[in-house]
């Protein structure tokens, strides 16, 4: 029997989920109406949880579809899920009385989802939405209509941000030269997050000779005697946010003078982001700074971020790479960055922003400001 006294820890956020619902659903059906679909059918968590307003963080965080389908068309609006998860939406989230559609089937028949979808829309329905096989895909659309944050969202970031930034600060302040071990600093956060209701979809804790010869040094049990890095990207509600951690155990390690080397580069991205400027000329901007420090070509060892929100990067884009349907489009007050350059021998700068009309807001900052990189008396 279901425990109803979580009822009572609901209210808040099912009125958050409400306020993010009624903002993204216009929006939706505005694309829809735009590129001429009967239904727009959204399967992927990102898109799910845009349009629902944050009802279905995944179950298998790794799957590529969420385990709820939305179904939208002009005059109904419904959520596609098997018979496990509908109980679960409707106690945590009430989504019939918000207005849902509830279909469900058994999960032992993955195949009635595709079959309840068209039911849904319609026999001879024109479905589009971001799973192939049920229509055309207009991945690329949907992400552009969902990357300008609407106030609820931006707020829900603002907050998921100061949990990721306060977890993260704490547990690389776990760490003990020579005595902790990457796992328990990685073990920390992860602790730390969960507690907030936050999943770390990429955690990396790494240190000594491995954070100087590699971009991603996950944990392996090893004790961390000099320098330590740890990354996340959180989710929760369907947002992310990511951000980087550096701390040394001498202030002459080669890491500090490193990272300062790498803060114009991270000054000229940021800056670069202005509405009206275009993401193609924010890349540019990326190069010219590596370009500016004397490593022409360094943006090419490693990911560099770029905007986000419902995924951990809403898109990739490099320099040069003007066939992006990406590339023309402009930044927009409201959107979400995580940029993160770096170079090699272990120096990273990584921090998510909002994107405001006259500057960028920083939302993973702690309480205590981090220095680029903290040095451990």
């Amino acid at each position: 029997m279901i425990n109803t006294d979580l009822r009572s820890v609901m209210p808040n956020s099912r009125r958050r989920v409400d306020e993010r619902r009624r903002a993204a659903l216009p929006r939706a059906h505005g694309l829809r109406e735009r590129v001429g679909a009967d239904a727009l059918v959204l399967t992927r968590p990102g898109s799910v949880n845009w349009v629902t307003g944050g009802v279905s963080d995944p179950v298998d965080v790794s799957a590529p579809r969420d385990v709820v389908w939305v179904v939208l068309t002009e005059g109904t609006r419904a959520l596609v899920t098997t018979r496990i998860e509908a109980p679960r939406l409707v106690h945590d989230f009430d989504v019939e009385a918000s207005g849902w559609d509830l279909v469900s089937v058994p999960w032992y028949r993955p195949e009635e989802m595709a079959e309840a979808v068209r039911s849904v829309a319609g026999a001879h329905a024109r479905i589009l939405g971001d799973a192939g096989e049920l229509g055309e895909d207009i991945s690329e659309q949907i992400v552009l209509s969902r990357m300008v944050l609407s106030e609820p969202e931006r707020d829900d970031l603002r907050e998921l941000g100061r949990d990721v930034a306060l977890a993260l600060d704490g547990a690389v302040a776990t760490w003990r030269p020579g005595e902790s071990r990457d796992t328990e600093v990685a073990a920390e956060l992860a602790r730390a997050l969960v507690r907030v209701g936050a999943c770390p979809v990429c955690l990396i804790v790494g240190g000594d000779d491995r954070v100087r010869t590699l971009r991603h040094p996950l944990s392996i049990g090893a004790v961390i005697h000099e320098a330590i890095m740890a990354v996340v990207v959180a989710r929760r509600g369907g947002l992310h946010v990511a951000a980087t951690r550096l701390a040394v155990a001498r202030g002459d390690d080669p890491i500090v003078a490193l990272t300062e080397e790498l803060v114009s580069v991270d000054d000229a991205v940021r800056e670069a982001c202005v509405p009206g400027n275009t993401w193609g000329g924010v890349v540019d901007a990326l190069a010219q700074g590596y370009r500016a420090i004397g490593r022409e070509g360094a943006w090419a060892e490693h990911y560099q971020g770029g905007p986000i929100a419902f995924d951990q990067r809403e898109f990739e884009l490099a320099p040069g790479q003007r066939s992006s349907p990406f590339w023309d489009r402009r930044c927009e007050a409201g959107c979400a960055v995580a940029w993160n350059p770096s170079v090699s021998g272990g120096a990273k700068i990584e921090e998510t922003y909002l994107i405001g009309e006259s500057g960028l807001e920083p939302v993973t900052r702690g309480v205590h400001e981090w220095e680029r990189v903290k040095v451990v008396v």
